[in-house]
């Protein structure tokens, strides 16, 4: 009895220690109806990647360059109550029409910077992959250098913070 007593109460300790699990919301797909969150601007009528962020409360930001996105991740004087962080996967799509529905998780994309192609504003972009061999292939064909995420130089993406 006296091991049976001990094994539950290793059972509830440990049961009362485990966080409760929380899902990421889900991404939203693309419509004419996204404006930017900088630029406030159509998102759809702008090329390469684009970006959108679910905040705790389920408001979603979208961003019309993947490096504004990565940018207000950074800023000090915005939202730190993200959920969710999800950018377009370029490995198989076209640059004037990224796709409505490919996105993937930000925090895990690998990301090519300093390619000759440029963002939704014209301006230098941070280009997302779902794998580091997409992103290889990406960089071979158009320069730039691959980076996880957490190592994207945060002097790069403070260029465009607001």
């Amino acid at each position: 009895m006296y091991k049976l007593n001990i094994l539950l109460l290793a059972f509830l300790l440990a049961a009362c220690n485990k966080q409760p699990t929380t899902e990421a919301p889900a991404a939203q797909k693309l419509t004419r109806d996204a404006n930017g969150y900088y630029c406030l601007m159509t998102v759809v009528n702008h090329t390469g990647p684009k970006g959108q962020i679910i905040l705790s409360d389920n408001k979603v930001l979208w961003f019309t360059s993947v490096r504004d996105t990565i940018a207000f991740t950074l800023s000090p004087e915005e939202p730190k109550n993200i959920a969710a962080i999800y950018v377009n996967d370029m490995a198989d799509a076209d640059w004037d029409n990224p796709g409505l529905d490919n996105w993937i998780n930000a925090r895990n994309a690998w990301y090519v910077l300093g390619s000759n192609r440029t963002g939704g504003m014209g301006a230098p972009e941070t280009i997302p992959f779902s794998t580091k061999e997409k992103a290889a292939l990406f960089a071979k064909k158009q320069g730039g250098t691959i980076y996880a995420f957490s190592a994207i130089p945060k002097k790069y993406i403070s260029k465009t913070l607001p």
